[in-house]
This record gives C-alpha cells, sequence and structure tokens, in this order.
C-alpha cells in the first residue's frame, strides 16, 4: 500500500468515515446487561482526548458497562505523570463502580493502561491494548516521529506538559521499559492489525497477553465492529456473566 494511501485510510475514520456501518452492524444494534455496571475506563492515543474513544463508550453503555474516559486531556504529556494521573482516575472509578475495573487503552493509551495495571492490579479485572507498541513505544511511522520531535522541542523551550527528553532517554525512559515488560496478574487482550499506518503490528503482540489480528486502520479501531465483536465475549467473562451470544 503506498503512503498517501495508508494516509488516506487512517485520516478517514478521523473525519468519521465508518460510524454509519458500525450503528447498522449487530454488534451496535444488540443492546445487553452483562456489563451489569462493571467500570470501563478507555484511554486515547497519543494526542488524542477522551472524546476520540466517545464512540467506544456510548458503545459499552449499550452493553451495560460504566465506562469513563481517563481524564488525561491531550495525551501528549510525560509518560509518568500520565501513569500518575490516570492511576487515580483507575482508583476514582474503581471505588465509584464498587470494585476492579476494565482498562482499554488505544495506542500509547494502552501502553500507559498496562503500566497502571501492572502498577494497581487490585484495581483492575482486565486489560485491552488496542494497537498498543508496547515492546517498542516509539515504534511509530514518520509523521508521529515529526510529532514527538516537535513536543521534544516545545519541552526544551520551556513549554510544560509535553513530551520531554527524560521519557525517551532518561529514568522515566526506564521506568516505562520495566512496566512494559512486567508481568500482567490479570487477563489481557492484545489487538493489533497488519494494516496499521502508524505504529509496527509486530510490537503490539504484547507475551503475556491474548492476540488477536484485526483488519482495521490504527484510527479506525475505536470504531471497527470486527473489534467490539471481538470484546464481547472476553468483556462478558470478565465482568463475571459468561460468554457473549453475539456472533462473531
Amino acid at each position: 500500500m503506498t503512503t498517501v494511501r495508508v494516509i488516506a485510510r487512517e485520516v478517514a475514520p478521523v473525519l468519521g468515515a465508518g460510524r454509519r456501518e458500525l450503528r447498522r452492524h449487530p454488534v451496535w444494534t444488540a443492546e445487553s446487561t452483562e456489563g451489569a455496571g462493571v467500570g470501563v475506563v478507555v484511554v486515547p492515543g497519543f494526542g488524542g482526548a477522551d472524546a476520540s474513544m466517545a464512540v467506544l463508550r456510548r458503545w459499552l453503555v449499550r452493553r451495560g458497562y460504566a465506562p469513563s474516559g481517563a481524564g488525561l486531556g491531550l495525551n501528549v504529556g510525560c509518560s509518568s505523570a500520565l501513569v500518575d494521573r490516570l492511576e487515580q482516575r483507575v482508583a476514582e472509578h474503581a471505588g465509584a463502580t464498587g470494585g476492579p475495573l476494565v482498562l482499554i487503552g488505544h495506542s500509547r493509551g494502552g501502553w500507559i493502561a498496562r503500566l497502571v495495571a501492572v502498577r494497581r492490579p487490585d484495581l483492575v479485572r482486565g486489560l485491552v491494548m488496542l494497537g498498543a507498541p508496547v515492546l517498542a513505544p516509539l515504534d511509530a511511522r514518520a509523521v508521529v516521529q515529526v510529532a514527538i520531535r516537535g513536543l521534544l522541542g516545545l519541552s526544551r523551550l520551556g513549554v510544560r506538559g509535553m513530551l520531554d527528553e527524560d521519557c525517551v532517554h532518561g529514568e522515566c525512559r526506564e521506568a516505562t521499559a520495566a512496566g512494559l515488560a512486567a508481568p500482567l496478574p490479570m487477563p489481557a487482550l492484545a489487538v493489533y492489525s497488519r494494516a496499521d499506518g502508524v505504529v509496527g503490528w509486530r510490537s503490539c503482540r504484547d507475551p503475556q497477553a491474548e492476540w488477536v489480528e484485526v483488519r482495521s486502520s490504527h484510527t479506525g479501531m475505536g470504531i471497527d465492529p470486527e473489534l467490539f465483536t471481538v470484546l464481547v465475549p472476553r468483556l462478558a467473562v470478565w465482568a463475571g456473566h459468561g460468554p457473549s451470544t453475539v456472533a462473531s
């Protein structure tokens, strides 16, 4: 696939492509109470805000779960600071929903969610990583590398809240690497796509997780019926309500 086609495929979901098809799909139209109010925190990818994962959260409500955004603002800051803030949100939402919850993270949000799951296994009953390059967090295409360099440049100029050198070369990077290599004490799912135009799909195959391949673009995972169909039975088991009856 040419670079132009890859870019077009990744931009299309951002502009709304695919949402009409999702809402016509049985995985969207079939409502359920299987979630039984189990909490879910959904973490957006690099550069994204909670609004970018709103469709996934609405679908979770339709399945009976109690989803929340991550509350991180834009996902562009220092990894250690984002992990601290996400841990606080997870603790608050677990308290509000009465017990351990499910963490779902897209791209960088997936490996940040993994770090929180390792740190606070008492709060997490299951982890889903969507196109998350946990084996090599900087395994990204050229356009993302340009964005990373831009954020590092802003940080050097004194702009606060940006990705900084410590995240790429210092103690923060070392702590991140250790957390991403640590065993996971809860069930986990790593979703990847060979058609991913943003991150390297091989880097998404966490050896501590179940692997599932989908055909989505990177940006389209949050609205992909195939992905939602994959999630249905696994989330149901984690919620304690057995396998789903939704056909794949």
